[in-house]
């Protein structure tokens, strides 16, 4: 049976959750900006608790592998390795928007404050696209069919008002995560359709772990680094 630790610190909301064969027995999270270097350990200590287990019982850890924040990237995937590194457990990484597309693809009938034509018609020809928030009008997305086929792969894309036209033409495009809301204004056409409430959670990165851990897909520990997609950028103090 196995018995998997989920980290998700792509976003700001950080969250940890412990699944076994791909069912959720324990979970937690913060909201809390900024708090992923102090709560992280302490998160993943309730959760095991909470699930009545011990370390040396993991079998793998799950790390959200981006693309999202940065600095939250860094601190989740040094705490996987370390705790795949101490108890000599495979690492399993899932792309982000991946695993927002399975949420939405999974939960579809009790997303919150969804499009009303999402919720008649439910999932069948539409394409799916996560959005996550690169800041301006820049997101990091990728377009999947309701399938969960990758159809258009992850890049940072600027939007402007004939973005994913091609695609809009010829079906509906349903888009959501933190950089969706800023493109509501922007994406007009008749097919656009925008849900909100969806951010990464690792309540579902196991289900998704779980199938990577029984085909034996698992990431070398020791080269093993997010999927940044852009380069970090320091900024310097205005002076005086």
């Amino acid at each position: 049976m196995a018995l998997l630790l989920s980290i998700e610190t792509s976003s700001p909301i950080c969250s940890v959750a412990l699944h076994q064969n791909g069912q959720l027995i324990a979970f937690n999270e913060s909201a809390t900006p900024q708090s992923t270097a102090s709560r992280l350990a302490v998160m993943i200590d309730e959760v095991l608790n909470n699930g009545d287990c011990q370390p040396k019982q993991l079998q793998a850890v799950v790390i959200s592998a981006g693309p999202g924040s940065y600095t939250g990237l860094r601190i989740g995937v040094a705490t996987a390795k370390g705790i795949c590194y101490a108890l000599s457990i495979p690492l399993i990484s899932v792309n982000t928007l991946e695993l927002m597309a399975y949420q939405v693809k999974m939960k579809s009938s009790n997303i919150i404050n969804s499009s009303p034509s999402f919720l008649e018609k439910g999932l069948g020809g539409e394409v799916l696209c996560p959005m996550l928030d690169a800041r301006r009008m820049e997101v990091y997305c990728l377009l999947m069919d309701s399938n969960l086929k990758l159809v258009e792969p992850t890049r940072a894309k600027i939007i402007d008002e004939k973005s994913f036209e091609e695609w809009l033409d010829k079906s509906p495009i349903y888009f959501f995560g933190s950089g969706a809301d800023k493109c509501k204004e922007v994406i007009t056409h008749f097919n656009a359709h925008f849900i909100l409430g969806v951010s990464p959670s690792a309540s579902q990165l196991g289900e998704l772990g779980e199938d990577k851990w029984k085909n034996l897909t698992f990431d070398d520990i020791a080269t093993f680094e997010p999927l940044y997609l852009k380069d970090f950028m320091i900024k310097k103090p205005n002076s005086v």
